[in-house]
């Protein structure tokens, strides 16, 4: 067997591939006599059909099977030996001259060449970056939560603002039976609070879903709606059962304890230090995100080759499960064409900076991320032993590995990109952030 290589570009090259019968003549009489030690073809016992038979009647089609096999391994082996960076598969030219009944045959295929380019991190200009501050109406909404998280409750006989409404929706018609906890202020209508504001426990009262609830939303969420009686309910039964006041816990060193661990907080000012300190260590990771953006735009806009085009675009017309059309890979490929640039930016930087990701570091970034979230629900201080549980459970997970270990390159990325590029930071407080990010006020 021959392979060669004829370059058309830079970025486009054509590999013939000469078979002849030595390279597939033995595979395929061994695909034969198994196929002879199966066969149930009339008039012969099973396993005593003639081999000429045999050869006449499937010859052929195993031919064609083994000569693939042997196209597709010596395309693997020439690409990995010639040290090839392609883009996509390659793809067979048409030979209409082909003849599978030759000994000796000859096969081409396209190959779209990954393009050489060099990455620069020095930029004149520089990129705007945020640092998010927490401000006072943050931290006291937070300081409130937690009072309210760590508060007790108190059982009440009425009904008053800010107290805690507990009890179940029906409509038996329609499959609705859920028990839930709300407050007035959820609900809508001088009506409606009214007459749930008059309830005594145990009483029943029917009210109409349009327009129950401030938010539209927690109709769904209240009453757990699906597909199915969504668009048909119109009333509801509500049967109060339970009316709490959530008095706020103290700001002692009691709850300061309960929080961060003995004696770690001793008063409301280090608390407020301390909220807004992990407040904006959380909000690294979303302003992060967004320097993560603007930097790939960056690198996209300035990092400049060409790509082998209408390879790419004939190759996506059959890559799929459907065949598209000329115009629809066309489309596709200017899709992704941003995409694909900076898969091969990126590619090149962490060859340059030989960033490497391993199994140990996946596992101690997997806690810090799971420490991160439970102190969102206000579990401030987690034992090792649990994230350690936590950790294997979702490291045992392909999926969740594959997600971590992305999280993980696009931290390393930015701690280069922080130290390589130049940025222009702006203070701003989380909800100027998410309006100017975003464009979401």
């Amino acid at each position: 067997m021959k392979v060669s290589r004829k370059n058309i570009d830079k970025l486009n090259s054509l590999l013939s591939i000469e078979v002849v019968k030595k390279d597939y003549e033995s595979n395929v009489d061994k695909v034969l006599v198994d196929y002879k030690k199966r066969a149930n073809i009339p008039g012969f016992r099973k396993g005593h059909t003639p081999i000429g038979l045999i050869k006449k009647q499937y010859g052929l089609s195993v031919k064609v099977d083994e000569v693939n096999k042997v196209i597709q391994k010596a395309l693997s082996d020439f690409l990995t030996a010639e040290k090839l960076a392609i883009l996509g598969n390659p793809i067979p030219k048409e030979n209409k001259k082909l003849d599978w009944n030759s000994d000796d045959m000859t096969f081409e295929f396209e190959i779209g060449l990954s393009p050489e380019f060099e990455v620069s991190l020095k930029n004149k200009k520089a990129i705007e970056s945020f640092q998010i501050e927490a401000d006072t109406k943050m931290i006291d909404s937070q300081i409130e939560n937690i009072q309210n998280q760590y508060g007790k409750l108190v059982s009440k006989n009425s009904i008053s603002d800010g107290f805690e409404i507990n009890g179940s929706f029906i409509n038996k018609e329609l499959n609705v039976d859920n028990t839930t906890t709300f407050q007035l202020k959820n609900i809508k209508g001088k009506a409606n609070i009214g007459s749930i504001k008059r309830m005594k426990i145990g009483e029943v009262i029917t009210l109409k879903t349009n327009g129950l609830f401030v938010k539209d939303s927690d109709l769904d969420f209240h009453l757990k709606l699906n597909d199915d009686n969504k668009g048909e309910i119109n009333h509801v039964d509500f049967n109060l059962k339970e009316i709490n006041e959530k008095i706020p816990a103290d700001l002692d060193q009691d709850l300061f304890d309960k929080l961060f661990g003995k004696d770690t907080i001793k008063s409301v000012t280090e608390l407020r230090g301390k909220l807004k300190a992990d407040a904006e260590k959380n909000f690294v990771n979303q302003s992060d995100q967004k320097l993560l953006n603007d930097v790939t735009e960056y690198l996209i806009d300035n990092t400049k080759f060409n790509l082998p085009e209408k390879f790419l675009m004939k190759w996506m017309e059959t890559a799929g499960e459907n065949k598209l059309s000329k115009e629809d890979a066309e489309a596709e490929f200017k899709k992704s064409e941003k995409g694909l640039r900076y898969q091969l930016i990126e590619s090149k930087i962490i060859e340059n900076n030989k960033i490497k990701i391993d199994l140990d570091q996946i596992k101690v970034f997997s806690k810090d991320l799971i420490k991160t979230q439970m102190m969102q629900y206000g579990q401030m201080n987690p034992e090792e032993k649990e994230l350690e549980s936590i950790s294997q459970r979702i490291l045992s997970n392909k999926d969740e590995v594959k997600r971590i270990s992305d999280q993980l390159l696009s931290q390393k990325l930015i701690t280069l990109f922080k130290s390589e590029l130049k940025f222009k930071t702006k203070k701003v407080s989380y909800d100027k952030f998410v309006e100017m990010a975003y464009g979401k006020k």
